[in-house]
């Protein structure tokens, strides 16, 4: 890609960030500060267990180095919109999915590049391949701070000083994000489509184990510490649906030659809207019969 091409699909993805940001206000974060535990399972699962899980994962099955790199990649990425949509329709709750959204957002601008910098390095299988491409950790910051932080607060900025316009242009700009994702998947599937063919069995394996284990991270985590069913979905999804988005942009940017790692990133951000839908039905589908058994229940106790 030559540098108009990467800096234009940087700033789509900086007005994706804005959007998110749109629907973020003060009280999202006093919320935070008034009930900090649900916040703060869900961080450290996205940012602490996530990576360090997946890590081990990569080091103990063998696959190619770039597959190892792309879910390293993806495990080190914030959640993104798409889990606010997917928790509102599961029943779950919905306020701490957009605070979680938006304050992993932020903390993706130093976590991100720095655990993905640490983990490809200690990784046998990883370190050999980062270290040809000699990419720095300044040079990531950069980046990511100009498709996360500045458009997160610029947007927060602009909800605050124009809510109205925010509320109304919200649904806009989430129909951009998600139209941005299936764009940054498109372009990736099409650029390394043969390789993918050729080893397609082998992708969607890796993206869709590495995607149930982050599920099962948030929804582990969020059970361990005995959160409430909608606390629990809401990290559930937060953790387990990645903003495979910046991945993709990070690897158009610094790793184009690595198409194995693009292909991993796009495959992720089709799967985990797949796995996030399938999750939301089944989760309706239990609210509907346990509603369907207490109603039963209640009819018996009152005649008899």
């Amino acid at each position: 890609m030559n540098s108009a091409t990467l800096f234009t699909l940087n700033a789509v993805l900086a007005l994706m960030m804005f959007g998110i940001a749109l629907s973020l206000t003060t009280a999202d974060f006093r919320r935070i500060a008034k009930q900090p535990v649900g916040p703060m399972v869900g961080m450290a699962a996205q940012f602490i267990l996530l990576p360090a899980l997946t890590c081990l994962l990569v080091w103990l099955i063998p696959m190619p180095s770039e597959i190892a790199l792309g879910l390293l990649l993806v495990s080190c990425c914030p959640g993104g919109s798409f889990s606010n949509l997917m928790t509102y329709l599961s029943g779950g709750n919905t306020a701490l999915s957009v605070s979680m959204t938006g304050i992993a957002s932020l903390l993706a601008c130093l976590l991100t590049p720095i655990n993905f910098m640490f983990y490809a390095a200690i990784n046998p299988r990883t370190h050999a391949l980062l270290s040809d491409i000699s990419v720095s950790v300044t040079d990531m910051l950069t980046i990511v701070a100009f498709v996360l932080a500045l458009p997160l607060v610029l947007g927060i900025a602009c909800a605050q000083q124009w809510p109205h316009f925010a509320q109304k242009s919200e649904p806009f700009f989430r129909f951009i994000s998600l139209f941005t994702l299936f764009g940054f998947v498109a372009i990736a599937l099409f650029m390394n489509w043969q390789r993918f063919i050729d080893g397609a069995s082998l992708f969607l394996l890796a993206v869709i184990v590495h995607n149930a284990m982050a599920l099962l991270i948030g929804y582990g985590s969020a059970t361990a510490l005995k959160l409430s069913v909608p606390d629990r979905r809401a990290i559930t999804l937060e953790v387990g649906l990645q903003n495979s988005g910046l991945g993709l942009g990070i690897i158009f940017t610094f790793f184009s030659d690595l198409t194995g790692m693009a292909i991993v990133a796009a495959a992720w951000g089709i799967w985990h809207l797949i796995s996030g839908l399938s999750l939301s039905l089944f989760w309706q589908m239990s609210d509907r019969k346990r509603a369907r058994q207490n109603t039963s229940t209640t009819r018996c106790f009152y005649e008899s």
